[in-house]
């Protein structure tokens, strides 16, 4: 099932829904590990509101967002309405609306585990990298908690570290590095009756 409709719905709370979700030290862990420089060019892959964006354009990155919700995408537009470096563009996993080659990093925070097939949108968020660009994915290691499936409709129920360090050797990528990012994703179900805490894994690779 998609989670499109789901995301559509949230939009206009997102960002606070976040903050209850995990915290900021994502984002920092996110960009000291890609290593972003200014005036360079980043793709934000399942953007959202802006998480990585606003992390991003703070550091001087011109920053292309992609989300399958229109509505996360005009929430973002909203927020960041005075700041100019940033391109909204309407995609999903299997169709990135991005040329080949032609940004400096790809980030993709809790999106992997939105996707229908892994394997295959890791090999897309690659496709649009420059050589020697570096792909940074932060998501969920494996976990039980089944409600986040029916709840936030959820497609997978994390990842195990060594199927990611897998996929990105497969799409080609060097130097890749999975490890814990040192920070957990925290969810309650909708019936208030169960409560998740899940790590999250930061994962890296060099075209």
């Amino acid at each position: 099932m998609s989670s499109k409709p789901y995301f559509d719905d949230v939009a206009n709370q997102w960002d606070q829904m976040r903050t209850s979700f995990f915290s900021e030290g994502v984002r920092k862990k996110a960009l000291a590990t890609a290593g972003v420089e200014k005036g360079q060019i980043a793709a934000d892959i399942g953007a959202g509101t802006g998480f990585i964006t606003e992390a991003l354009i703070q550091a001087g990155v011109s920053v292309i967002a992609v989300d399958q919700s229109e509505a996360m995408l005009e929430a973002m537009k909203k927020k960041f309405n005075a700041i100019k470096n940033i391109e909204y563009r309407l995609g999903d996993a299997v169709a990135l609306p991005i040329p080949d080659g032609s940004v400096d990093h790809v980030f993709a925070n809790m999106y992997l585990h939105h996707v229908e097939d892994p394997a295959i949108g890791i090999k897309e968020m690659v496709r649009i990298l420059q050589p020697g660009g570096m792909l940074i994915l932060t998501d969920l290691d494996e976990h039980d908690y089944e409600f986040l499936k029916t709840d936030q409709h959820d497609r997978w129920m994390g990842f195990k570290r060594e199927d990611v360090q897998h996929w990105l050797k497969e799409a080609g990528l060097k130097d890749v590095l999975v490890d814990c990012a040192d920070e957990d994703c925290c969810a309650q179900s909708n019936c208030g009756c169960e409560e998740a805490n899940i790590s999250i894994f930061i994962a890296s690779g060099q075209k």
